[in-house]
């Protein structure tokens, strides 16, 4: 469950020089002049039917449903020191453009974000990217995973082995730069009922949704012209990611203002998912995961009352004044886990586009006894405001 999508100032290529491009954005969405009116929460959408997903087609995009993302998060070893990274991709289906027949109408939006956490430097690096699909500078393949935004892109082919992956993910920021790539060592994880997974107590608040735990990291990170090989003689646990690919018509309840998730992967090779959906008052309206050993073919799936996340420790950020906990306690059916911050300060902040802030960053997992058994990626949104998702 990736962060909220992400509107930056300028809208790259898509209008002409020295005009405001972010009004230009807002009428072809016919957002009324607001960034986050077409994002609310939806009250009347259909519910997913369940079937079965189908590789290499359900890797590709899904433009008949109106949200979807692919989500990359992990570590590395780099130059002497360790990063962590996200890389992520998102379509939107703009429904007040899809009658429209100008060429030019924004009938699908793709967004990219992506973010780096210097561990050493104790810093997070970030940008974001936007355009329409279309006239060869955005694409959302359907048949398979290939999703470009001007210089950036995702690419799955199969890998070496037969049935396997490789993830090829290409990003040039500001200040960093990322050209990685993500070989798959364990099969497709298909979360909730074989891959419809609920995110609320209405069928309508579903999404289709599988994971690629525990895949091998290789490539390249560069920072501030430093262009710095991920060292592949590391252990396993050390250059290691997770991908989230998912899909749905709707997702969050009225009630929710934003999730707390994490994805980790633990150096068993097992691999842990657990999430929440909060409401205003901290309490939780739904949750879920999954939990999956190595060398399982399917997850234990987490019901709705199975999960709670307690927090133990509170970061307040200086830029936003959000308050968010930066170390948890996880309860699961499969065991009583801490989630610690590697870094305090990994909030994204966006209000100078969309208004959306949250925090999202490499974490620590350790068992109940204190020791530690894994890493990946925690995210809590809706904490600065409400979150307001398509």
């Amino acid at each position: 469950m990736p962060g909220p999508f992400l509107l930056p100032k300028h809208l790259p290529g898509a209008t002409p020089a020295g005009t405001d491009r972010r009004r230009w954005l807002l009428a072809a969405l016919g957002a009324g002049g607001s960034a986050t009116g077409w994002m609310q929460p939806l009250r009347n959408a259909w519910a997913l039917a369940p079937r079965p997903l189908a590789f290499p087609r359900d890797h590709g995009s899904h433009p008949d449903l109106r949200t979807e993302w692919w989500y990359i998060t992990g570590q590395a070893l780099a130059g002497g020191r360790r990063w962590g990274f996200q890389v992520t991709f998102f379509r939107s289906r703009v429904d007040a453009a899809q009658g429209m027949q100008s060429a030019f109408a924004a009938r699908q939006l793709v967004f990219g974000h992506a973010a780096l956490t210097d561990v050493q430097g104790r810093k997070l690096h970030h940008d974001q990217r936007i355009a329409r699909t279309g006239f060869g500078i955005a694409e959302a393949a359907e048949r398979d995973t290939d999703v470009r935004l001007r210089d950036w892109s995702l690419v799955r082919a199969d890998g070496s082995a037969p049935g396997t992956s490789r993830y090829t993910a290409r990003v040039q920021g500001a200040q960093f730069a990322l050209d990685l790539t993500f070989d798959t060592t364990q099969p497709l994880l298909l979360q909730g009922s074989a891959g419809l997974s609920r995110k609320g107590p209405e069928p309508s608040q579903a999404s289709h949704y599988y994971s690629q735990p525990q895949l091998a990291v290789g490539g390249h990170i560069t920072l501030d012209g430093r262009r710095m090989a991920v060292d592949e003689r590391s252990a396993p646990q050390d250059r290691s990611a997770w991908l989230d690919h998912e899909w749905s018509e709707a997702l969050m309840h009225p009630d929710a203002v934003g999730w707390d998730w994490i994805g980790m992967n633990l150096q068993s090779g097992a691999a842990l998912t657990a999430f929440r959906l909060r409401r205003a008052d901290g309490s939780a309206l739904w949750a879920g995961g999954s939990w999956r050993a190595a060398g399982d073919a399917a997850p234990t799936v987490f019901g709705a009352g199975d999960v709670s996340f307690t927090p133990l420790r509170h970061w307040q950020s200086g830029v936003t004044g959000a308050r968010y906990p930066v170390e948890w306690q996880v309860a699961t059916p499969r065991g009583r886990f801490t989630v610690q911050a590697v870094l305090d300060d990994q909030e994204l902040d966006s209000r100078g586009s969309t208004g959306a802030v949250y925090w999202e960053g490499l974490s620590r997992l350790s068992d109940a006894s204190g020791h530690a058994v894994g890493q990946g990626y925690l995210e809590m949104t809706g904490y600065a405001r409400r979150l307001e998702l398509g």
